[in-house]
């Protein structure tokens, strides 16, 4: 019985083999590849550390997200949300100088002096959406000016 696992396992060993072939590295990376290759095992988990650290990412998520057979879905959820890119702009309190406020809010939404002041006045109570599904760059500007302007602002 000895002989038959002995034979399992230089079969299992060749199949490791053959899929390391299967490998084709570009030749820019090859130098990289074989630093790598010669990293011990503790230097490599620093590295990928190190790697995850200075980039923001998570290596466990990219594997995932790359593995053959493996859904976009299954990635995400290991690496966790993704960067939320547009947002909506909610007033949540209309703050010391009412009307800077109202004068942003009615240059924000379009609307009138009046709608405009309906609005800022409902924010006392309640959050009030000013603008839905708005681009980060854009929704961090607004955001800006409703808080220079003294009012509080969320972006959900």
């Amino acid at each position: 019985m000895s002989e038959e696992k002995e034979k399992k396992e230089e079969k299992k060993e060749e199949k490791k083999e053959e899929k390391k072939e299967e490998v084709k590295v570009p030749k820019e990376l090859e130098d990289i590849v074989k630093k790598i290759e010669d990293l011990k095992a503790k230097e490599l988990a620093e590295l990928v550390k190190v790697l995850e650290d200075k980039f923001g990412v998570s290596a466990q998520a990219s594997v995932a997200a790359f593995a053959p057979g493996v859904g976009a879905q299954a990635g995400g959820s290991e690496g966790g949300e993704e960067e939320k890119t547009e947002f909506d702009i909610v007033l949540t309190a209309p703050g010391s100088s009412k009307i800077a406020v109202i004068k942003i809010v009615k240059e924000i939404t379009g609307k009138g002096l009046k709608d405009s002041k309906d609005i800022v006045d409902a924010s006392e109570k309640e959050g009030q959406t000013l603008k839905e599904k708005v681009k980060k760059e854009e929704a961090e500007e607004l955001k800006k000016k409703l808080e220079e302007a003294g009012a509080g602002v969320e972006l959900k």
